[in-house]
């Protein structure tokens, strides 16, 4: 797992080479302001080596975060996560290592029937319920969650991850009411809190795509404060004296700014957008699809590009996600060492300040 001082000495063996703020707090330690998605590309062998130069090229350039997920290219992308952990020349206690459960996985590839092998893997076998199934393929059951759990720390050759997400909560809401569905996380989140209290997990969060960042009535919308509240409840439940839910990820990007501009979630002072409660309750924020799955690499918007520093479209896309108030990181997805050296180098130039920022909205 990752600790206070391999993060440092991690952030002391590479900070010089970034502007500021590029190393972020992260609990008791830091983490790069850009991290390593491994959600896109093939599921094949070619895919699988150049994802494993990246990661390593990545781990050895001054990138310390890795997110993954076990249905991510159908498990490949956490089982080659966990050969270039194994290969990179970095201590495994100086990388921030996140994993999802949520969605049925494939093994390795798509079968024929998808529908019939997740009835005879899962449901037949008895590790899932049928009506415990959303369209098929989603489950926040808590014996689930453990089987999930326990198949990536294999895939990945790890005894813990450091954060582990609830992966598309609002995938339940399909079948389920809002109700159903934060009773359902409450219970996903108790077991979640006693694999923390067992060393399994550092923390836990949920990673999302529409559910924050759309307006309350929406039909994937869910509250970011009962979610908080749902585990704080769960805490107690396991016996825990403080919570372990820590974090929170969703797209943030120029074209998909929702998680700023949208006042969907209430605080204490009012209706608020999802990134500045994220920021007011002390939650981390992971942002995803920073350049917007590849869309922003051919260019962003005139009045942004020219505020943003960067030397590439790519580097500008990343800085403006990493300048949101309370993000902690932007993740992009890397897929070659060329990729990587591109997006790493996006860290040299600084963020925008607060009022830059919000100028672009104005």
């Amino acid at each position: 797992m990752a600790t206070r001082s391999g993060t440092w000495d991690y952030r002391e063996a590479f900070g010089d080479r970034f502007a500021r703020t590029y190393f972020r707090r992260f609990g008791e330690g830091v983490v790069s302001s850009i991290g390593l998605g491994t959600y896109l590309g093939e599921a094949t062998d070619a895919a699988d080596d150049a994802y494993h130069d990246a990661i390593v090229e990545a781990l050895e350039s001054g990138i310390n975060v890795v997110d993954t997920a076990i249905n991510y290219r159908h498990q490949r992308s956490e089982r080659v996560v966990g050969r270039a952990l194994d290969d990179a020349d970095v201590d495994r206690d100086s990388v921030v290592v996140a994993t999802k459960g949520g969605f049925v996985p494939f093994d390795g590839e798509r079968p024929e029937n998808p529908g019939r092998w997740i009835h005879e893997q899962y449901v037949e076998s008895g590790l899932v319920d049928r009506t415990d199934l959303v369209r098929g393929q989603h489950c926040l059951a808590p014996a689930f969650l453990d089987d999930q759990l326990d198949r990536s720390l294999s895939n990945l050759g790890l005894d813990s991850v450091d954060c582990y997400y609830v992966h598309n909560l609002e995938t339940q809401l399909a079948d389920r009411s809002q109700e159903a569905v934060y009773d359902q996380l409450e219970a996903a989140f108790t077991r979640l809190e006693e694999r923390a209290a067992a060393g399994d997990i550092g923390q836990y969060g949920v990673a999302t795509w529409e559910a924050f960042r759309v307006p309350e009535g929406h039909e994937r919308y869910l509250s970011l404060a009962e979610v908080v509240s749902r585990a704080r409840a769960a805490a107690k439940a396991a016996g825990n004296t403080a919570t372990h839910f820590r974090a929170i990820q969703l797209p943030f990007n120029v074209v998909m700014a929702d998680a700023f501009t949208v006042a969907a979630q209430h605080g204490a002072d009012g209706p608020q957008s999802a990134l500045w409660f994220a920021h007011e309750a002390g939650l981390d924020v992971f942002a995803s699809a920073a350049l917007a799955q590849g869309d922003l690499v051919d260019g962003l918007p005139a009045d942004v590009a020219e505020q943003v520093a960067g030397e590439t479209s790519a580097q500008r896309a990343i800085n403006f996600a990493r300048s949101g108030p309370g993000v902690t990181c932007a993740l992009v997805g890397m897929g070659s060492p060329e990729h990587v050296a591109e997006n790493v180098a996006a860290g040299t130039h600084p963020p925008l300040g607060a009022d830059a920022f919000d100028d672009i909205f104005e």
